[in-house]
């Protein structure tokens, strides 16, 4: 339907559906971490389950039409080719959020985070294994490893949901206005005097909203880049990826601004956890095996994102205060590798 359209359109409809996402999750954030008050589920369980999935509902719909169309290598790389600059965003909630302040993982200090990381790395090696399979291992429209990569998924987020009560951990140092939810937004005191009908109705249209703008977003970058003549692999790894990052770098900003760093976190690692899981729906819809079709460039990107997320968990862990450039060094630590990354990317694994 885009291909026909001319190259200034294309640009505006791709700066319209960024906007309107942009503003979908302002109210995505807002809402979520009302929810999580409300239903008392916390930061870290909530930001996985309502904001994560939510925010990657562009990524579902565009998998779902892939599969249905049996462009299984799009789907592949439509799931695996966004974890790695989705981590990278943590970076920029660090800096541009927090600015002088104490590094991001100082102030996100929870065990579930760590448990949300883990979930993450341990998907994308079942994720790796399984592009390993033959194509052939397929029952009843599913393969061995989505179906195993679902199960883990489920009992991860289990796991992280008993964590709230029942692990001996303890949290220590942690800044008085994130132990005590001390917040002093405007929006947030607005939202509080809102009926929980109401606020799940907000929320259900800023998704909508977000499905809708998402989708026009990736598809009008997409033809953009096909016009303009850009490389498919430095296209989809840097400005396709940022751009399907921004629901979540406009939820994230919106949450740290809130001070419910920890929702921002779990963000992140939620959607970068939950997207393998949409290889079952692929698989299910294609009743092909999805995983073999995945490229070289999407096993790079996948171990990549798997080795920034492992820094983020040892930034967590050691909870660093020292900022360089106005972030942690956690974050520092991240981008390097993620440029180094992109580099070795562009230049060898093609």
């Amino acid at each position: 339907m885009l291909h026909s359209l001319p190259l200034l359109v294309l640009i505006l409809i791709f700066l319209a559906a960024a906007a309107v996402v942009w503003l979908a999750g302002v109210y995505l954030s807002s809402t979520t971490d009302e929810m999580d008050d409300r239903f008392h589920m916390g930061q870290a369980l909530g930001g996985m389950l309502f904001l994560a999935i939510t925010t990657n509902l562009p990524e579902i719909a565009i998998t779902a039409s892939a599969a249905l169309s049996h462009n299984l290598e799009i789907a592949v790389g439509n799931i695996l080719g966004g974890i790695a600059i989705q981590t990278v965003v943590l970076v920029l909630f660090d800096v541009v959020g927090l600015w002088r302040k104490d590094a991001l993982s100082y102030y996100a200090a929870s065990l579930q985070l760590i448990l949300e990381g883990s979930l993450v790395v341990a998907v994308l090696f079942l994720t790796i294994m399984g592009t390993q399979l033959p194509p052939s291992l397929v029952f009843l429209r599913v393969t061995p490893a989505t179906l195993l990569i679902t199960i883990t998924w489920v009992v991860g987020v289990w796991l992280i949901g008993k964590a709230r009560k029942a692990l001996p951990w303890q949290e220590k140092g942690v800044p008085e206005e994130v132990l005590h939810g001390k917040r002093s937004d405007r929006k947030k005191e607005k939202i509080q005097r809102w009926s929980t009908i109401r606020i799940v109705i907000v929320f259900l249209v800023a998704a909508l909203f977000t499905l809708v703008a998402g989708v026009a977003l990736e598809e009008s970058g997409n033809e953009i880049a096909h016009q303009i003549g850009m490389s498919g692999v430095v296209f989809g790894s840097t400005i396709l990826a940022l751009a399907t990052a921004l629901p979540e770098i406009s939820t994230g900003l919106a949450s740290i601004r809130l001070k419910a760093y920890n929702l921002a976190f779990s963000d992140i690692f939620g959607g970068n956890a939950f997207l393998p899981v949409l290889f079952l729906l692929a698989t299910l819809l294609s009743g092909e095996a999805v995983l073999p079709k995945a490229q070289k460039a999407d096993l790079y990107l996948a171990a990549l994102g798997g080795v920034l997320t492992i820094i983020y968990i040892h930034g967590l862990i050691f909870r660093p205060k020292r900022q360089i450039l106005h972030m942690g060094i956690d974050s520092l630590l991240v981008l390097i590798c993620y440029v180094l990354g992109i580099l070795g990317l562009v230049t060898f694994a093609r």
